[in-house]
């Protein structure tokens, strides 16, 4: 069963980026969901269901859709880290598809950067590696790419021409907070986080 063609994204919008001070990070999704909405020409009260997480709130669902006013059908707020929001992509895709739901909101908010000066989590660390003492999210996403290394064949500059691709968009996007120029020597000549990551990927 293929999804594809059966989905479309019709709105987006952008709040409280690189720094948001003063803002929570319920403040700041709510209003990049009212851009959003006005951007796709979609009334609140049409939304029927909500996919989001927040960096602290593990019932972020429920809670943005008491923000909103909204009682949807379906609410979603499952955390894998920056892949969250393709997974909630998907998980839109089959609602509509499906026809158990009409109009899907997928947002995000925070204000780690400017709330705490550094990455929050609400989640611990696992027993087992404690000990190691990992960078959280860093070692994690550090894993998955040596994995990637292992099994594909994938080299340290291709992973440093991601970085460089990823910059590219950024520096057409005004509202990113880092715009300068970044080359591929930059990423391989900065220092390295979590093997095989460096600061610059």
């Amino acid at each position: 069963m293929s999804l594809r063609g059966k989905a479309a994204i019709v709105g987006a919008a952008l709040a409280g980026c690189g720094e948001a001070h003063g803002k929570t990070s319920m403040e700041i999704t709510v209003e990049a969901v009212h851009g959003a909405l006005a951007d796709a020409g979609v009334a609140l009260r049409e939304v029927d269901a909500i996919a989001t997480c927040q960096p602290l709130d593990m019932l972020s669902g429920l809670t943005l859709a008491q923000e909103l006013g909204l009682h949807p059908k379906f609410t979603m707020n499952n955390r894998m880290g920056g892949s969250s929001f393709l997974s909630h992509t998907l998980w839109a895709a089959m609602l509509l598809d499906l026809r158990l739901a009409d109009t899907v909101l997928i947002c995000y908010g925070s204000n780690q950067r400017t709330a705490s000066g550094k990455l929050m989590t609400a989640l611990g660390l696992p027993t087992y590696e404690a000990p190691y003492r990992p960078l959280f999210p860093a070692s994690s996403y550090a894993l998955a790419a040596d994995r990637h290394m292992t099994a594909f064949g994938t080299t340290r500059e291709q992973l440093a021409d991601v970085a460089v691709a990823a910059r590219a968009w950024a520096q057409k996007n005004p509202d990113a907070f880092m715009r300068d120029p970044l080359t591929r020597e930059d990423v391989l000549a900065s220092r390295l986080v979590s093997e095989p990551l460096r600061v610059r990927d």
